[in-house]
């Protein structure tokens, strides 16, 4: 093996930890059965918020989205090293 492809099989696997963590850490945006009553007091989030980027939610967000892409982009590499797929 190449020194390329162990160093992207060791970042592959750490993004992809890091991203099973991200996910798990996420709180669970489903309400149940609740949604059918028509509560409109459950949809009060707005996608425009001053601190949403603050806080807790905001930063699992985008921590998983950037653990996401660097999962998929160092999949890929390690994919075009190996000689696809060879």
């Amino acid at each position: 093996m190449k020194a390329a492809q162990i160093t992207f099989i060791i970042l592959d696997i750490l993004t992809c930890i890091g991203l099973i963590v991200t996910v798990m850490l996420q709180d669970s945006k489903s309400k149940g059965l609740g949604v059918l009553s028509g509560d409109s007091s459950s949809g009060m989030d707005t996608f425009y918020g001053k601190t949403k980027g603050r806080t807790k939610e905001g930063i699992l967000k985008t921590l998983t989205t950037i653990f996401a892409i660097a999962f998929a982009v160092f999949t890929i590499v390690l994919y075009l090293l190996t000689g696809r797929g060879a």
